[in-house]
């Protein structure tokens, strides 16, 4: 069982705070929902819930402070003749003095754990809506393909450390008032390894893994939001020797959208429309996600009405339908009036009985009218031409 504490990724004087922060978002990454075809990831998430269940009960965390797992486990606190659990009064002393107390435990050397890759991983923001494969170039620790990673050159083998015997530590006894206590700690000849290596392989030198360039393809789910981080077990850097890969954590950078805005699932829009549509109704285009759609604008539509659609926002990570589509409404006040309709506008305002500034007068405004009604009447001479010109 690994350290608790180590599981949620907090220091040993956290607070009670911190510990439920930390728990939350690790259960969020690991839920079985969120990965429902990762057995690695289903076991974490059971060690985390342990763990959180006994670091976030005082007494819990008192009595694992004090003799580690062993102190919480089995039917730990119901009974004090069973305070030991099920491994009994020795396990608590593997804690204090290493495995090896009375002559029990078992081997723990061997090859350590690859390292953890981190890496940013850009994308649009469809791809973030809709998932990708995307390529990530990494600089990362690999197998060595020369010695397949048992670090010899070819032709031999590594050979059991004649230290420690492949078990990769040294124990010590010595006698104290409490009776036989062994402690243990890496093996010096072999350095933990439990085999030692007397013809290294000239590529990796021994190490069996070489750092080179990689390319790795990663699949994005559907609904990752930016800032959220993606973790693909065992891509990580190679561990010396043969040992497990460690994983690699990608963290997902979203380009902003010139036309969308995103909140968790929901993703907002805006439509302009002219005043007319906007007082008449109408059938008026809008781009979502997944094209272009009709909707209706009903008579009277203000600035800052709402269109609500349906299933057209951001897919939910665990695969259960998605958010909805926000269309914000922005009716636009026309800006460059010919003469006609302005005469129009003035009629429409004379009618609803609303007052509105006079028309300009004087020298400039007879020449700024005149060239309103030249440029509309230029227009309407284009557009006539080109009806004529165009092929029947």
């Amino acid at each position: 069982m690994s350290d608790f504490y180590e599981l949620l990724g907090v220091p040993r004087n956290a607070s009670s705070d911190e510990i439920k922060s930390a728990y939350r978002r690790l259960a969020r990454e690991l839920h079985p929902d969120a990965n429902p075809d990762d057995a690695t990831a289903h076991d974490r998430f059971k060690e985390v819930s342990q763990a959180y269940e006994t670091l976030s009960d005082p007494e819990k965390r008192q009595r694992y402070d004090t003799f580690g797992a062993a102190g919480v486990g089995g039917a730990a606190g119901a009974n004090p003749n069973d305070f030991f659990g099920s491994g009994g009064i020795g396990d608590i002393f593997e804690t204090f003095f290493g495995a090896g107390f009375g002559g029990g435990g078992g081997a723990r050397g061997g090859p350590a754990r690859g390292s953890d890759a981190e890496a940013v991983l850009d994308l649009t923001f469809e791809e973030a809506v809709f998932g990708a494969e995307k390529e990530v170039r990494l600089r990362l620790p690999v197998v060595c393909s020369t010695c397949q990673g048992s670090g010899a050159a070819d032709g031999s083998a590594p050979t059991t450390c004649s230290n420690c015997h492949g078990s990769g530590e040294v124990r010590r006894v010595r006698q104290s008032i409490l009776g036989q206590m062994v402690t243990s700690s890496p093996c010096h000849t072999c350095g933990g390894m439990g085999t030692v290596i007397a013809s290294p392989c000239l590529s990796c030198r021994g190490e069996g893994r070489r750092t080179e360039e990689q390319t790795e393809i990663v699949t994005v789910p559907p609904g990752i939001d930016h800032g959220q981080t993606l973790r693909s077990t065992g891509r990580g850097g190679a561990a010396p020797r043969g040992g497990p890969a460690g994983d690699l954590y990608l963290h997902a950078r979203v380009r902003p959208h010139d036309r969308f805005e995103r909140d968790g699932v929901e993703v907002h829009t805006e439509l302009h429309v002219p005043m007319t549509q906007a007082a008449l109704g109408a059938q008026c285009e809008v781009v979502t996600l997944d094209g272009t759609e009709e909707i209706a604008l009903h008579a009277g539509t203000q600035t800052g009405a709402v269109v609500r659609l349906k299933g057209r926002g951001v897919p939910h990570t665990n695969g259960r339908g998605r958010g909805d589509m926000h269309v914000h409404i922005v009716v636009e006040t026309p800006t460059q009036l010919t003469a006609e309709t302005e005469a129009l506008l003035r009629k429409l305002a004379e009618e609803r009985g609303e007052a509105v500034s006079e028309p300009a007068s004087g020298l400039f405004g007879r020449i700024k009218s005149y060239v309103r009604t030249a440029s509309a009447s230029s227009d309407r001479t284009t557009t006539a031409q080109t009806t004529t010109d165009s092929p029947s």
